[in-house]
């Protein structure tokens, strides 16, 4: 029979579940050393191979984040061969962190010669056409960081195409392609609205990550 959403505050929690919910996000962030430990600690059992790609995806993942983007695709094909051929998206992604690279060292002549032989051909899909034209206004400028399109170079823009890449490689290998505290966070905002909705307007505030984390 299915519990009652009210009721979840009284379900008792096994101490199991806590520790797949732990080593899910050590995986997906690639802590080897934390995951090796916490195994040890457990006494959990973990395939091996999880911890061989972890340590190759940790690679990849800071290749991405450091702007070095030709590095990260030359790893990623040889873990995942055809991950950036089916993800053109991502491809893309990645192309345009090695452009950004080139324009914040001053190397405008071969961000030009890059884009003109890697990135225009996106442009005959509309749905580039915008991010295109973005990434080329940044030649415009000496100090392209004082630009409108300052965004393109900053951290959280290459934090966010390394999380995709991150995401993509481990859907490739079969593994969620999000941590369980992500779902449950996700699962119990849909909860907590449906609850909001069904009490009506004097019914609980919309639940948001800080009263997880209190809950």
């Amino acid at each position: 029979m299915d519990v009652d959403p009210r009721q979840y505050e009284n379900i008792a929690i096994n101490d199991s579940d806590i520790h797949n919910i732990v080593l899910s996000y050590l995986i997906h962030n690639c802590y080897k050393e934390s995951v090796e430990s916490f195994i040890t600690c457990t006494g959990m059992k973990q395939p091996s191979d999880y911890l061989e790609d972890m340590e190759k995806r940790k690679r990849i993942f800071h290749f991405a984040l450091e702007g070095n983007a030709l590095k990260a695709i030359e790893l990623t094909e040889q873990l995942a061969p055809d991950i950036l051929e089916e993800n053109k998206d991502l491809r893309f992604d990645l192309l345009s962190l090695h452009f950004v690279e080139l324009i914040c060292s001053r190397k405008c002549t071969e961000a030009l010669e890059f884009a003109q032989t890697k990135l225009s051909p996106f442009g005959k899909e509309h749905k580039y056409m915008e991010k295109l034209e973005d990434f080329m206004a940044l030649l415009a400028y000496k100090e392209p960081e004082k630009s409108p399109m300052f965004h393109l170079l900053s951290l959280e823009y290459r934090q966010q195409v390394a999380d995709s890449l991150n995401r993509a490689i481990l859907a490739h290998s079969n593994l969620p392609s999000y941590t369980a505290m992500e779902r449950l966070i996700k699962q119990a905002t849909v909860v907590r609205q449906c609850l909001t909705q069904e009490a009506g307007k004097d019914g609980p505030p919309p639940f948001s990550l800080k009263d997880f984390l209190k809950s």
